[in-house]
């Protein structure tokens, strides 16, 4: 089945005349990624891929460089009639080429992709927890009276960046002011003080609504945020939770979620994770680490 097209595979940057043709190759594979995901990846990062003779997307990854030195990549699709030609790997190479060699990049793999990862030089240092949940059981959750949740106004950006970059690792100024565009809701906690402590956001995909990043100082704090931000929502949820969250994860069980996943982070020129403070409790997506 060697046809003249397969021959001439161009390895490129995408722009935003490629979104129609990675929406396509993103469904092809069974992934949800539409406009707005695609548009917020490209505006924080860069996608590369193939496209064949006629033009049509048949791979694609990306690439999310942060603020200092830390990167993440995501978005690896090859297109099923084109497996086996290593686009995958040149396309991630790619992105791997296109930041310093003392970045450290993070990916979070699916177990298909692992193989692929470790040639790379990607090593596994921990997992992250995917929920999925096609109905919301509201739990009675305590009244804290030292906290108020409430709306985002642009103000706050400064100290969420903050409190993100504690929690995440590193600084990622642009991805969170795309994120926070993109969103449905994005709330923040403030305790007595007047100080932000914790924020979270929720994005609309065309499945299901998107929780995260969630950035809390306590379990009960997340699951207050996830609570707000999932209010009056009808429909299918998700939220990936980092390893060491389990008092959280319990709360998503009792709330009607169900674990369908645990997918491993994998990390490149660096033996381990960025030093976290333990208050990142979901992830902003797969592609973001």
């Amino acid at each position: 089945m060697h046809t003249d097209n397969k021959t001439v595979l161009e390895l490129v940057e995408f722009d935003k005349y490629d979104v129609l043709g990675l929406i396509e190759l993103s469904a092809s594979v069974g992934w949800d990624y539409d406009e707005h995901e695609i548009r917020t990846v490209m505006s924080s990062g860069k996608i590369y891929g193939h496209k064949n003779a006629d033009g049509k997307i048949v791979s694609s990854a990306a690439i999310i460089p942060y603020d200092t030195d830390l990167a993440s990549i995501g978005m690896v699709i090859v297109n099923e009639k084109y497996r086996g030609l290593a686009l995958g790997k040149k396309a991630t190479q790619k992105c791997i080429d296109s930041v310093s060699q003392n970045t450290s990049i993070m990916l979070i793999s699916t177990e298909d992709g692992k193989p692929l990862y470790e040639k790379l030089g990607f090593n596994t240092v921990d997992h992250v927890h995917k929920f999925l949940s096609d109905n919301y059981i509201p739990t009675n959750l305590f009244n804290n009276r030292e906290i108020t949740l409430e709306k985002y106004s642009e103000n706050d950006i400064n100290e969420i960046i903050e409190l993100d970059s504690a929690a995440f690792g590193d600084k990622r100024r642009k991805l969170l002011l795309n994120r926070i565009n993109q969103s449905k809701q994005c709330l923040v906690v403030r305790n007595l003080k007047g100080k932000i402590i914790g924020f979270g956001l929720s994005i609309l995909g065309p499945i299901n609504l998107l929780i995260g990043p969630i950035v809390a100082p306590d379990s009960q704090t997340a699951a207050l945020i996830i609570d707000g931000l999932i209010l009056n929502h009808q429909g299918k949820l998700r939220i990936d939770v980092p390893s060491n969250n389990d008092k959280l994860m319990l709360f998503l069980e009792k709330s009607g979620f169900v674990k369908v996943s645990n997918p491993p982070i994998m990390i490149k020129n660096s033996i381990n994770m960025p030093y976290r403070n333990k208050e990142l409790f979901a992830i902003t997506a797969q592609v973001f680490g």
